[in-house]
């Protein structure tokens, strides 16, 4: 069973969640194999937060990226409704813990427009952009990823590291405090892992890419955080956590929407980032 990469931590008015039993066709995502992440090491890493109408309980449903002093990046998948209201997102910058306590209200979203609702993470274009009410300034604990050159494609087996707050396993949840947890994974080379998800009839699309190996994975509630790698000594983004088979299986590896994909529609909306 394919499980995609979408978080669900009910966070019934306080700060500590717990994560629901996913049912059959859950988007999902998680940290499989990684250890807690130290404070302000990942200063770009957000939570995104969800104000569910019927109950009006706030709850962690994805991770993303600070891009920007204003923007987030992060899967189109984790914003739900064909018409979502932006009052009903709120950020979580800064720390790594979850808190819906210490965040900004989102002012806008913008989903690609190649994203489709009913196909979800099958058609591609997974990716979505939050402008936050207010900018945010730089600090030991908050700064923005830098992404890469539209050129650069990472060599097979790069190191590369992905976070977040999702199950610890296909079955386990993350324990109490919920520490923010951070993997280790390389790179996969496009056509194994084409041939690997075909065996499943599972297809990866050229705006995706993978990495992972057995035991090291993105798993269920991760989704919309960021794959980052070291080019020429710097931290960029090269991937957004989309989806994958259960988590940390041999010859699965999770698979991500591809960055350098989406760089030009990125910057018409942010004219501002490199």
């Amino acid at each position: 069973m394919m499980w995609l990469l979408v978080l669900t931590l009910p966070c019934l008015g306080g700060s500590e969640p717990m994560t629901s039993d996913p049912g059959p066709g859950t988007e999902l995502v998680g940290i499989v194999g990684g250890h807690d992440a130290s404070k302000g090491a990942w200063p770009w890493q957000v939570g995104l937060w969800f104000r569910n109408e019927a109950d009006l309980d706030w709850s962690l449903i994805c991770g993303g990226s600070l891009i920007d002093p204003q923007w987030v990046l992060t899967a189109a998948h984790c914003i739900p409704g064909k018409n979502p209201k932006h009052q009903h997102f709120k950020v979580q910058l800064g720390g790594v813990r979850p808190s819906w306590h210490d965040s900004v209200m989102v002012a806008r979203i913008i989903r690609h427009p190649e994203y489709r609702i009913e196909e979800r993470v099958k058609g591609g274009a997974d990716v979505a952009l939050l402008k936050l009410e207010a900018s945010v300034g730089p600090s030991n604990l908050i700064k923005w990823i830098s992404l890469p050159p539209a050129s650069y494609a990472f060599p097979t087996g790069t190191r590369c590291l992905v976070t977040g707050w999702g199950r610890i396993g296909p079955e386990e949840q993350l324990p109490e405090p919920y520490n923010l947890q951070e993997v280790e994974v390389p790179i996969v080379p496009d056509e194994i892992c084409r041939q690997q998800y075909l065996r499943i009839d599972k297809v990866v699309k050229d705006d995706m890419l993978c990495a992972g190996s057995p035991g090291r994975d993105a798993c269920q509630g991760d989704s919309g955080g960021p794959l980052v790698c070291k080019w020429n000594q710097t931290w960029v983004q090269v991937g957004v956590v989309s989806w994958s088979y259960k988590c940390g299986l041999p010859d699965f590896p999770g698979v991500y929407a591809r960055v350098t994909s989406y760089l030009p529609w990125i910057r018409r909306h942010i004219p501002s980032i490199p």
